[in-house]
């Protein structure tokens, strides 16, 4: 009998690849912004490695496709309120923190800290995005938690440690624990002011001020954890603002709190984490911070998140990319490689632009975090958190439409890697603030003073005289943010936000990566061509762009 089905012209599965020697770009901004410190290239290396395994991989695979499962009560009838998961899952929260991406800056703080631990995490943005929550929540949280004097003790060296345990236990009995967070409620969403989840003062205790909580939340994420941060009234009827509070899964004497998770979440994507509705029935907690001041303390920990949100936004970037750009070189299409034909090499090159941009300003981002951070560099901080944010994350979803288009119908099927990363792709830029908020929080930087303004008036500075389209377009920025700020200046706040982060791409790549890299992101973002569709300008520099994106063995 003939063989009818003969497979050919087909691509392989990127596995068994080092994501970090595969990126010569990741590489150049870890010596420019974290020095060149040869134990974290090898550090980099081996994670790389570990996290591009066929086997790292499979598990991320095994961990979408076999979601999380709420058991409300055990076999006998208790409430249990417990989240069972894959032992992929736990696999790959197992290798986060061994890592440290959840903590390795407070443990081993210093200049380039925050940017060591951001390349890990736009590493790890190319194997799971769901592990990712429970990690960033709790690298937000630590140094909130380490100011705690009465809680410090107990919980702050498990959070630090590098050891993952699954499980509702005691944290004496436990060597590391995660944490979480509770703000959304359904009345509310990014007005946590209108939360009504209310808190009854019970009197001094083991950890400090406690309280009673009862309410709920909306969005309750990372239920699995040990512990979680949430806001609550703690004067009801009074015009106090939102207190945080110290929330564990359980009490000091052994037992559960009276957390009740409702149900999950059925989200369209992110389908490894837990996400879930939870009531409060005269819960146990501990205040945090002042009373009446939890906003401000939640701020603090959201500015971290944000953070990872564009880190992370830019690994998955990454991840679609070297999917496209890998199938391109093996399949062909009218006698040539898909990477041989310049409409490709078009889209392919504006994809790869887009990457490395996207990753230059995510660790530049990291580098306003280390504990050296300068005045200057706080300032640049404030205003470049949520325009980064608001920027990266809001090019994902449309970034991952073209890499996916590029691997055509193989690409649309649930079998390939590009379901779970497109799924993936708006959720950054919904959750911890939404585009309209980060854009709003960009102009409220900058009615705060001058200092921000002058801080990105100096980022840009560095990379003046060298492509006058930069030039030209960051004077036109310049004399825009140096009139008074005026009551019309929200409708344009999307537009600046946009030109803030595509200006500081601009200048670091200008300052910092190839001539060839720079004049083509300069020309096509900063060009009045400009379009916004990818492949959509002609760039003459697109296979020596395509060839620096991704080096395969």
């Amino acid at each position: 009998m003939s063989d009818t089905h003969q497979v050919f012209n087909q691509s392989t599965p990127f596995v068994d690849v080092n994501l970090y020697a595969a990126d010569p770009a990741l590489r150049e901004a870890v010596s420019v912004l974290a020095g060149q410190d040869s134990a974290t290239h090898q550090r980099l290396s081996d994670m790389g490695q570990r996290y591009g395994s066929a086997q790292a991989q499979h598990w991320a695979v095994q961990a979408n496709v076999n979601k999380p499962v709420l058991r409300t009560f055990d076999r006998f009838g208790h409430r249990i309120d417990e989240v069972e998961f894959h032992p992929a899952y736990h696999q790959l929260m197992q290798m986060a923190m061994q890592d440290g991406l959840h903590a390795s800056p407070w443990a081993q703080p210093g200049p380039g800290a925050q940017v060591r631990r951001a390349a890990a995490y736009h590493l790890f943005g190319q194997l799971e995005n769901g592990v990712q929550c429970p990690t960033t929540m709790t690298f937000a949280v630590v140094p909130v938690m380490a100011r705690q004097s009465a809680i410090a003790p107990d919980w702050l060296p498990k959070l630090l440690a590098n050891d993952y345990e699954g499980g509702v236990a005691h944290v004496g009995a436990k060597r590391g624990v995660t944490m979480g967070m509770g703000m959304t409620e359904k009345q509310g969403g990014s007005d946590v002011r209108s939360n009504t989840t209310e808190a009854q003062l019970v009197g001094q205790s083991e950890w400090g001020t406690e309280f009673r909580v009862t309410g709920h939340k909306w969005f309750f994420s990372a239920p699995m954890c040990d512990a979680f941060l949430i806001l609550a009234q703690t004067e009801p009827g009074t015009s106090a603002g939102q207190t945080c509070l110290f929330l564990p899964r359980v009490l000091p004497d052994g037992t559960r709190n009276r957390i009740r998770i409702q149900r999950l979440k059925d989200k369209i994507g992110n389908h490894s984490n837990a996400s879930s509705e939870v009531e409060f029935d005269g819960a146990s907690a501990w205040l945090v911070g002042e009373v009446g001041r939890g906003i401000a303390t939640i701020l603090e920990m959201g500015n971290h998140t944000r953070l990872d949100c564009t880190v992370g936004a830019a690994g998955i970037m990454r991840a679609g990319l070297t999917q496209a750009i890998h199938h391109a070189r093996l399949r062909s299409a009218f006698g040539r490689k898909l990477a041989e034909q310049p409409i490709m090499q078009s889209v392919l090159a504006d994809l790869a632009l887009e990457s490395e941009a996207a990753m230059w300003l995510a660790l530049r981002l990291a580098r306003t975090y280390d504990s050296d951070a300068s005045d200057s560099e706080l300032a640049l901080r404030r205003v470049l958190t949520p325009a980064s944010k608001y920027w990266v994350c809001k090019r994902l979803p449309h970034f991952m439409a073209e890499a996916m288009e590029v691997t055509g119908g193989a690409g649309y099927v649930e079998e390939g890697p590009f379901g779970r990363l497109f799924r993936e792709s708006p959720l950054n830029s919904i959750w911890e603030g939404s585009g309209n908020v980060m854009c709003i929080d960009v102009l409220r930087s900058l009615a705060r003073g001058p200092q921000c303004r002058d801080a990105l008036a100096h980022e840009w500075q560095a990379a003046r005289g060298q492509h006058a389209v930069f030039d030209a377009a960051q004077a036109q920025a310049l004399a825009w943010l140096q009139r008074p700020m005026q009551d019309g200046d929200e409708f344009a706040a999307r537009h600046l936000s946009e030109r803030m982060a595509l200006l500081t791409q601009a200048s670091l790549l200008i300052r910092h990566a190839p001539e060839a890299v720079a004049s083509a992101f300069c020309l096509a973002r900063l060009g009045d061509g400009w379009r916004g569709t990818m492949g959509s300008m002609a760039l003459p520099q697109a296979r020596a762009l395509i060839e620096r994106a991704l080096l395969e063995p």
